[in-house]
């Protein structure tokens, strides 16, 4: 069906400009944290906005109330995630990964590579976007909490106090 009503298609406009404006607003309210990368919490929650948004939009069952108490429920338990995350460390051991360290003083952990399922490769390629032309040059590369690589240079040795809450990081 190509064409069902003028109806139908005014709803979605309408409900589409509330649904978004409302999602701006709570993200506004919400803070900076809800929209800065993204750990596997915050892929689920921002999955889930983006499905309960849509649903909201195009679904004639589900009114524009409904969807944005969903959508307030979503953000409030990403914020009280969050806030829980930053003052209390079990709490945020059950919420986020902690960094791996997967390369020391040039050489490759095949152990870390192997149990955080990243290849020699990637390593390498996040070296050369940090602009380091040899591996011996590097201290340190670092899978974040977040999925990213940071790669610390050797010129100066590799500094413990960043390094402190990395897996393996006392071998550094």
């Amino acid at each position: 069906m190509v064409f069902n009503s003028f109806a139908d298609i005014f709803r979605v406009i309408v409900g589409g400009i509330v649904i978004y404006a409302f999602l701006v607003l709570l993200l506004r309210i919400s803070g900076k944290r809800t929209l800065s990368k993204m750990n596997a919490f915050d892929l689920i929650v921002t999955v889930s906005l983006g499905s309960t948004a849509a649903s909201t939009i195009l679904s004639e069952n589900v009114a524009l109330a409904e969807g944005g108490t969903a959508l307030a429920i979503l953000v409030a338990m990403q914020y009280l995630v969050a806030w829980l995350s930053v003052r209390s460390q079990s709490f945020r051991g059950l919420v986020k990964n902690e960094p791996t360290l997967l390369l020391r003083d040039g050489n490759l952990l095949s152990n870390a590579l192997r149990k955080e399922r990243v290849t020699g490769e990637e390593v390498r390629a996040a070296i050369r976007d940090a602009g380091i032309a040899q591996v011996e040059n590097v201290g340190a590369v670092i899978l974040e909490t977040d999925g990213t690589l940071s790669v610390l240079s050797n010129s100066k040795g590799t500094p413990t106090a960043v390094t402190a809450d990395v897996g393996n990081a006392a071998k550094v």
